[in-house]
């Protein structure tokens, strides 16, 4: 970085830190019945919040109400939600045709613990977006991760499994090591050390676990030599810092190299799921997995997972080798709302118009970046984008870390205090649901520019 470029990194981190001080104070004066409802939660659930996900500092707004692409807070605030439920709501906030489908299911009962028709028919709606014939339903993206690494030991008699650095993949334990670790411990880039991600997680969990970096592929095959690995179980585009794309060649490298070891590759696409195109991640890059675990936006809101795969590894639950589960999986309720969701609002032809909508907005904010000159760039997957407060793309988790936090953190409390709510984690996309129109979409740009209008002024 040449003098000029670090005087002028210096002078826009500190503009930032000025708009986060005046906007924090905006932010708690426009809250206060969120702060105190917070601070009665705080009474009877730790931190305040159901999932620490939902924690953040001052305090979270708490919501109460939302409909198609808004929510409203405690304190009668309106915010253009680009947040939908961590990449939950593709179908928006109470789509018709969801809502109609689960009030008709309401009459005929939420819970029966016996298959009904809908289980086979969803199950076929899957099987064709993703060209994987078995599935089986859980409760959330963490069951659907962790059902399918079972399945992927049972069919290859292996125990150890090896993971990318800064992925997430759900609360089970052996996924839990590495997700955001501290660079001081982390070890060498290409060679990560596995960090746990929380207190209790065993150290034999932990020796289970490989930890490499992600568009690395030698660093996989490496790995695997040793023979001894059930399975590879990734996003095909990391959602966890931001959105890091997979660079040309690499996933048909790890389809190739997981075959040749005899080590089964899981996709996660919890986030990416019916959001990246019709038929997910999977259908938009062309590499089909051995086993893929979805969530999120299949569920229309209500909670919902599912993994699939080939008939070879699914089969391990039907030999009984594998048991598999749950008294809510498959549940009428949930089942309504996904076929309403996969069948009649998330369309191809709507899905497409979602990610038009996305690709035009991605389009005014990387124009407002370059006007400005600024070192960040947007980056779109699908329905799904993000800005990225570095110049060059983010291909790994040590990337991540070198982008700018405090510009990142200047934006998100600068738009949400004019109404543009987005994930608090800095390291989330947005998402364009159904129910967004042109100028819901366009409006994140136009807060945006506001933003940046500051930021150099």
């Amino acid at each position: 970085m040449s003098a000029t470029d670090s005087t002028l990194s210096n002078d826009l981190t500190k503009r930032a830190h000025e708009i986060t001080r005046r906007e924090l104070a905006l932010y708690v004066s426009r809250t206060q019945r969120s702060q105190a409802a917070t601070e009665r939660a705080r009474k009877v659930m730790p931190m305040g919040v159901p999932s620490s996900f939902q924690a953040y500092d001052p305090h979270p707004i708490v919501v109460s109400r939302a409909q198609g692409s808004w929510m409203e807070d405690v304190d009668g605030n309106r915010y253009t939600d680009y947040d939908m439920g961590f990449g939950a709501l593709f179908s928006g906030h109470c789509h018709p045709a969801v809502r109609s489908a689960i009030e008709a299911q309401l009459d005929n009962g939420t819970l029966f613990v016996t298959p009904c028709e809908a289980n086979s028919e969803v199950a076929e709606m899957l099987g064709a977006r993703y060209g994987l014939p078995m599935w089986r339903f859980t409760n959330s993206g963490t069951e659907a991760t962790m059902d399918a690494i079972r399945v992927a030991r049972g069919a290859t008699g292996r125990e150890k499994i090896v993971k990318v650095e800064g992925g997430y993949h759900g609360h089970h334990d052996e996924v839990m090591i590495s997700m955001k670790p501290p660079l001081d411990l982390a070890g060498p880039a290409d060679n990560p050390t596995p960090v746990p991600g929380t207190a209790g997680v065993t150290n034999a969990v932990l020796g289970d676990t490989i930890v490499i970096p992600y568009n690395d592929p030698e660093a996989l095959e490496r790995a695997l030599r040793g023979g001894d690995v059930a399975c590879f179980i990734v996003e095909p585009v990391m959602e966890n810092i931001g959105i890091c794309k997979p660079l040309p060649g690499y996933l048909e490298a790890v389809r190739e190299i997981t075959q040749r070891y005899g080590t089964l590759l899981v996709f996660d696409e919890v986030k990416t799921g019916i959001t990246a195109g019709w038929g997910g991640a999977t259908g938009a890059l062309g590499v089909t997995p051995d086993l893929v675990a979805l969530a999120k936006s299949i569920g229309g809101g209500l909670p919902l997972g599912a993994f699939g795969g080939k008939a070879e590894y699914m089969d391990q639950i039907t030999s009984g080798r594998v048991v598999h589960l749950g008294t809510y999986n498959g549940n009428p309720l949930c089942m309504a709302a996904a076929k309403a969701v996969l069948a009649e609002v998330c369309t191809p032809e709507a899905t497409d118009g979602c990610i038009d909508r996305n690709r035009e907005l991605l389009a005014a904010c990387d124009a407002i970046i370059d006007r400005a000159g600024l070192a960040a760039h947007a980056v779109q997957f699908g329905a799904k984008g993000c800005i990225t407060w570095s110049a060059n793309p983010v291909r790994n988790y040590r990337d991540y870390k070198n982008t700018d936090f405090d510009l990142a953190f200047a934006q998100w409390i600068h738009g949400i205090n004019r109404g543009i709510l987005l994930p608090p984690g800095l390291d989330e996309q947005w998402l364009i649901s159904i129910m967004h129109s042109n100028a819901d979409a366009m409006r994140y740009a136009a807060v945006f520019e506001e933003f940046v209008a500051e930021l150099i002024a």
